[in-house]
């Protein structure tokens, strides 16, 4: 039977696979300008925000291991930033699933780094529609999302709308 540390766990995986199924859905087809639109003065432009998020992953990679520091980077190109932020995803999600230990609980990985970008995708996803590229809205709780997909590709969308 599957311990609370376990479900805690999974249920970690499952919202890092979340993650990358919307924040994939923000990022794939922007237009080249995307990357450097400004909204308004002061407001990170979303290839800051792609970048903070690879930060993100990185740090929470850095608590689950037990080695905790934070760096951040410059944004790169917008399909390099991208790379980035699924690589370092994938980095932390390959970590979760090992069993190793994490020398932090699930709850404060969630409601750290994960929370984070979490809210970022959201911005990704409105700074699209304020640059002219809006993504197609859709029903997530039909979406394929399983713990370990966490790359850019992702299962198509099974019902979007408008």
């Amino acid at each position: 039977m599957p311990t609370r540390k376990d479900s805690s766990r999974a249920l970690l995986r499952h919202t890092v696979a979340t993650l990358a199924y919307r924040a994939g859905k923000a990022v794939r087809g922007a237009p080249a300008e995307y990357a450097g639109f400004h909204a308004a003065p002061g407001v990170r432009t979303p290839a800051e925000i792609l970048a903070h998020m690879g930060d993100l992953f990185d740090w929470a990679l850095s608590i689950a291991s037990g080695n905790e520091k934070w760096k951040s980077a410059a944004p790169r190109e917008w399909d390099a930033e991208v790379a980035r932020f699924f690589a370092a995803l994938r980095a932390f999600d390959k970590y979760l699933a090992s069993g190793k230990k994490l020398h932090a609980t699930a709850e404060r990985l969630l409601q750290g780094p994960v929370a984070d970008a979490l809210q970022h995708t959201g911005q990704l996803t409105i700074l699209r529609r304020a640059a002219g590229a809006p993504i197609r809205g859709e029903n997530y709780s039909k979406a394929e999302i399983v713990a370990g997909r966490v790359g850019q590709k992702q299962k198509p969308p099974k019902r979007e709308f408008n």
